[in-house]
């Protein structure tokens, strides 16, 4: 894979992204879902695997509640390109972990990426930054504070939840810094109050 591949993948991962393997993690494949409403965006990431895909991203829908939600989505060709990753960000339970050599897997390509699967503004008003970790441990969270600190001088917080921990970025002038140069402009609502001096 292209180094720019790379990144895209350790920041779905840090997302919504997922590795699934049928034979005891010698293969993996990537698959990739979001809302109907980020299709250009499940497109852009299907052009950075589309080498590794055999058919184009689709449309699927399922009723909630009396409700019809539509996502898009694509799986990548189960290969032993993935096989790294998928050691490094699952468990032997195949449940999401975080890489302790995560440090040297972000780049600011990754956090963008992870921010536009799972990052938001605290709200229109505050210019904090959440992102959504509720999947990983209290343990794991820490490993990524350290490396934002460690690597990028961004100070991260824990911040609870019913369903687990959220990252939150106090003060996101060097995150933002960091991630506008790949910042869809989708995703720009995400930014909240930070917009304007941003986009």
């Amino acid at each position: 894979m292209k180094e720019e591949a790379r990144s895209i993948l350790v920041g779905t991962l840090l997302g919504d992204g997922c590795l699934e393997t049928q034979n005891d993690g010698k293969t993996y494949r990537l698959k990739i879902e979001h809302s109907i409403k980020q299709k250009d965006y499940t497109d852009w990431l299907y052009q950075n695997f589309e080498n590794l895909v055999t058919k184009l991203p689709q449309e699927k829908s399922k009723n909630v509640f009396a409700k019809t939600y539509t996502n898009y989505w694509f799986n990548t060709l189960a290969t032993e390109k993935f096989r790294f990753y998928g050691q490094q960000f699952y468990d032997k339970n195949h449940q999401k972990i975080v890489p302790k050599i995560i440090k040297k897997m972000l780049t600011p390509l990754a956090l963008a990426v992870w921010f536009m699967d799972d990052g938001s503004s605290k709200s229109k008003q505050h210019k904090a930054i959440i992102l959504n970790t509720q999947c990983f441990s209290k343990k794991d969270l820490r490993l990524l504070t350290d490396a934002l600190w460690q690597k990028f001088e961004i100070e991260a917080k824990l911040r609870p939840q019913k369903e687990g921990y959220q990252l939150i970025i106090p003060q996101p002038a060097k995150f933002l810094e960091l991630i506008m140069p790949y910042l869809r402009e989708e995703f720009y609502y995400k930014l909240g109050a930070n917009m304007k001096q941003n986009a």
